[in-house]
């Protein structure tokens, strides 16, 4: 009687190389290291080990740190994670999906819709509406212009949905996508030419994106939508894997590729519009983070990428908050200019040092 070796029994059930398992256990690492220092840094110094005590702990013998550190800190991290884990998994399924390395979550038009959303509460309400929205509610804790953003990002997600409906070719759905959104910013920038200067400015600061904006009633609403979002991408990996070959390849394998399409547009939507609702648009990381992870793992299995995109993710947006807060000063950075700051020369590097980046998606 013959005895198969454990290692040729382990083989078929293991999708995990061990330099991927290293890779995996060196980014959480990241994640704890710069999650912390994320928590340290800001206007009031606070000792390391004193906001680890808080954090695991929640005691400490200063109250104003415990408060700075509960109240303002703590849900501002927790927010990085979602946007880097929501809006980089957004990334890597739009590239997946259109089998094209530069596109992103914007390019349904979502951004787009919130933004004309949050538009017409600034712009479009005359004075009293706004006036009442920016000075009484606050520019980002306001529940009225989150409330308008997730239905402007939802009437978009919508209308994008039913022209997946009735579209099969994914490059003809990017296109459309991108003459949504489009005409979306047109009708944003016709209230603009008609706003008054203080409206205007109220609104570019809300296109700067912030992270400190969402209070802990806001941060349970976006924490509930991003993990409804992300566990959609997890149960797409294997369409997401099938349909990296071609919609042909992907239907001959048995995919019904009409049903998978649309619940990658929803995961997308759900991620991207609750994200830019919550925090406003937040650039670069969509599209930079997937290429990080490809040249981190060297494969296109979705089923590794996911986990592994939210990571990057979560590290980028870390690390660009922290480098938001000027450390040693009291200003701050809005999050969407560090993005594309730190996020664009990586992805330039990528490219010129990976020539062929385009084989991996055929």
């Amino acid at each position: 009687m013959s005895i198969s070796s454990p290692t040729d029994a382990q083989k078929p059930r293991s999708f995990w190389p061990q330099r991927n398992r290293i890779v995996i256990m060196v980014l959480f690492g990241f994640v704890i290291l710069f999650f912390l220092l994320d928590i340290t840094l800001g206007s009031v110094r606070i000792p390391l080990k004193e906001v680890a005590r808080i954090v695991f702990e929640g005691e400490s013998e200063n109250r104003a740190w415990l408060y700075i550190v509960q109240k303002i800190r703590l849900p501002k991290a927790i927010t990085a994670i979602l946007v880097g884990c929501g809006l980089s998994v957004s990334g890597l399924q739009m590239q997946t999906l259109f089998r094209n390395p530069l596109s992103g979550p914007a390019e349904l038009g979502i951004t787009a819709g919130a933004g004309l959303g949050v538009a017409v509460v600034m712009l479009g309400g005359g004075g009293s509406a706004s006036l009442y929205a920016i000075r009484e509610l606050g520019v980002s804790g306001s529940w009225l212009l989150v409330l308008m953003a997730s239905l402007g990002a939802a009437l978009v997600l919508l209308l994008v949905l039913l022209i997946a409906g009735r579209l099969r070719d994914n490059v003809v759905l990017l296109i459309v996508g991108v003459m949504v959104g489009t005409i979306t910013v047109s009708l944003i920038s016709i209230w603009q030419y008609f706003s008054q200067p203080e409206q205007l400015q109220e609104y570019l600061l809300w296109t700067f994106g912030s992270l400190g904006g969402v209070v802990q009633s806001h941060l349970y609403v976006l924490s509930g939508v991003v993990i409804v979002g992300l566990l959609l991408a997890f149960v797409s990996s294997k369409a997401l894997n099938a349909l990296l070959l071609g919609e042909n390849y992907a239907r001959s394998m048995g995919l019904t590729v009409g049903r998978s399409r649309l619940i990658i547009l929803l995961s997308t939507s759900l991620l991207t519009g609750s994200i830019t609702a919550f925090c406003g648009p937040i650039g670069f990381v969509g599209i930079a983070v997937p290429h990080i992870t490809r040249s981190l793992l060297g494969t296109s299995d979705h089923r590794i990428l996911i986990p592994t995109t939210c990571l990057v993710g979560t590290i980028l947006l870390l690390v660009c908050d922290s480098i938001a807060q000027l450390p040693g000063t009291g200003a701050v950075l809005p999050i969407n200019i560090v993005t594309s700051l730190l996020g664009a020369p990586v992805v330039i590097w990528i490219i010129v040092s990976r020539n062929n980046l385009r084989s991996s998606f055929s």
